[in-house]
């Protein structure tokens, strides 16, 4: 499913318009940005958890040398499935 036809869901669902609903979902996904941004996680009941780790520096290899090469630590984001959503998958 992409971005369109999740606004055409919520529209569906919601009896709003494609525009509201895609700006709906535009304003959910920046709120959720943003407090990630901040290092904060963002946790909806029933469906996951947002948060961001810390992935240490380690030594990688170059896949056409075959040398190693340092990668540098950074930050990612990280989702743990809810309890609901995993019974809904299963």
């Amino acid at each position: 499913m992409n971005r369109a036809a999740l606004a055409a869901q919520v529209a569906k669902a919601t009896k709003l318009s494609k525009a509201q609903a895609d700006a709906a979902i535009s304003a959910t996904l920046k709120g959720i940005t943003g407090a990630l941004k901040k290092g904060d996680s963002v946790t909806l009941i029933g469906f996951g958890t947002y948060g961001v780790a810390q992935r240490k520096a380690r030594t990688g290899r170059n896949p056409a040398t075959g040398k190693p090469l340092r990668i540098p630590a950074k930050k990612v984001v990280k989702f743990t499935a809810g309890k609901a959503l995993k019974a809904a998958v299963k």
